[in-house]
């Protein structure tokens, strides 16, 4: 539940807050001073503040001031029923959100606040990509193709081009768009993310322009679009070959003409982004039926990029793979598996159409299911979802028939081991169903 710390002297004022937040869902917190405001957000800190100006002791501006260098990504609402325009200029250089004029309204409020936490959930969705992007974590990888990714993302970061990136789903592509913004003259400001294929078709436009209060059904107070939450900085349009023929044609009306319309509302608002744009379709292809604009393609299209799948860069898999055991061991404290070469070699050889996210997913999972175990290549068929028998083992001889079976044996084996001995998640886990595994097991004489 959204939480949202109320800091003023004035009782009731506080319980007005707190009923109106409340009724709206968020879970609310009082302070009657700056210096008990300060102790609840060291002990529990909040979605966002909202904070009188005029408070005994430590001021509304000095309690500000020490919020905004402790908290930043924590967004402050000032109040003052007796402001000047130099304590609103002042708050505004110290870092807060806005300034509400008593007596406040509630739709002053909730419109205010509700911009406030967008805010915080882009700072928390940009602090979440910087750790993404720690030293050794970009673009991991020592193929030629990767290197030359790397080389195209340096170049175009010095620039403000358009850049559509290419690729299969799950090969990078938000990580490129990451990188770029981070190197460029823009990496102070925000980095927007919206994935248009997870938008429906009649919220994409509100999604990306914003929309007034009562524009359509369900449209309570007014909200800002990815384009002015973005302004300032790089807006990235994940699966931009997903949106609809209306969409395509109000982004390109933004992109021409440098400004946008929300929805239900008449303003012009002009609006400063560099927009990086990113696509597992074949857009030209899609220019050339018609189901893709034309125009909006080249304009997107100044610089392309593309991530060549995992399957044409094997030799970038060991290093993935120790890229993930060592995120997966800081990060949820998982012990490292001993992968022997066999298993390394059999993580190679599969195609991997998930590319660099399955990759990961297996070996989070092999992390989980063999801690501190050496790992072969049959422990690492038990994790693979797609092409079970393609992997290739280290032959123990035999005719193919006996092969076919000690391997059968072994993933049949290592598969009831990792469920703790339970044939129904065994038969899960290998994507079957449990009468089979079972009449499986009894050709094999497996117990």
């Amino acid at each position: 539940m959204t939480r949202i710390l109320i800091i003023d002297d004035e009782g009731n004022i506080r319980r007005m807050l707190a009923s109106l937040l409340q009724a709206e869902g968020f879970a609310t917190t009082e302070a009657e001073s700056g210096e008990e405001g300060l102790r609840k957000i060291e002990a529990d800190e909040p979605d966002a503040v909202m904070l009188d100006l005029a408070l005994p002791g430590q001021s509304g501006l000095e309690i500000l001031e020490k919020v905004a260098a402790r908290w930043p990504e924590t967004p402050v609402v000032m109040m003052s029923g007796q402001a000047t325009l130099g304590d609103a200029v002042k708050a505004t250089r110290l870092g807060a959100f806005q300034f509400l004029e008593k007596p406040l309204t509630p739709e002053a409020v909730l419109i205010t606040l509700g911009a406030a936490l967008e805010l915080r959930r882009q700072r928390d969705l940009n602090r979440a990509l910087r750790r993404e992007l720690e030293p050794g974590q970009q673009m991991v990888g020592r193929s030629a193709a990767i290197e030359e990714v790397r080389a195209l993302v340096r170049r175009v970061a010095a620039t403000d081009s358009r850049v559509l990136v290419t690729g299969e789903s799950g090969t990078g592509k938000e990580l490129v768009a990451v990188a770029i913004h981070g190197l460029s003259e823009r990496r102070r400001g925000p980095f927007v993310r919206i994935n248009c294929a997870a938008i429906p078709r009649d919220l994409i436009e509100s999604e990306l322009f914003g929309h007034e209060k009562g524009a359509f059904t369900g449209a309570t107070a007014q909200r800002r679009g990815k384009f002015e939450l973005a302004n300032g900085g790089t807006l990235f349009l994940d699966e931009v070959g997903d949106l609809s023929p209306e969409a395509q044609a109000k982004l390109l009306r933004a992109i021409d003409a440098g400004e946008i319309e929300r929805v239900g509302g008449d303003e012009l608002i002009p609006v400063d982004v560099r927009i990086v744009a990113a696509t597992n379709h074949d857009l030209e292809g899609e220019v050339k039926e018609g189901s893709f604009r034309e125009d909006l393609f080249f304009r997107l299209h100044v610089m392309p990029i593309h991530i060549e799948p995992l399957r044409d860069r094997r030799e970038d898999i060991p290093v993935l793979v120790a890229h993930f055991v060592e995120r997966f061991r800081s990060r949820h404290g998982l012990k490292p598996p001993d992968l022997t070469d066999d298993a390394m070699r059999t993580l190679v050889a599969y195609d991997w159409p998930g590319n660099v996210r399955e990759l990961g997913n297996a070996v989070e999972r092999l992390m989980i299911l063999y801690p501190e175990q050496p790992i072969g290549p049959a422990e690492v068929a038990t994790v693979l979802p797609h092409q079970l028998g393609d992997a290739p083992l280290a032959a123990s001889g035999g005719s193919l028939s006996e092969m076919l079976e000690n391997y059968e044996r072994r993933v049949i084996e290592s598969a009831v081991e990792a469920a703790g001995g339970n044939v129904a998640e065994a038969a899960r886990r290998l994507e079957t169903d449990r009468p089979n595994l079972y009449r499986r097991m009894k050709r094999l004489g497996l117990r």
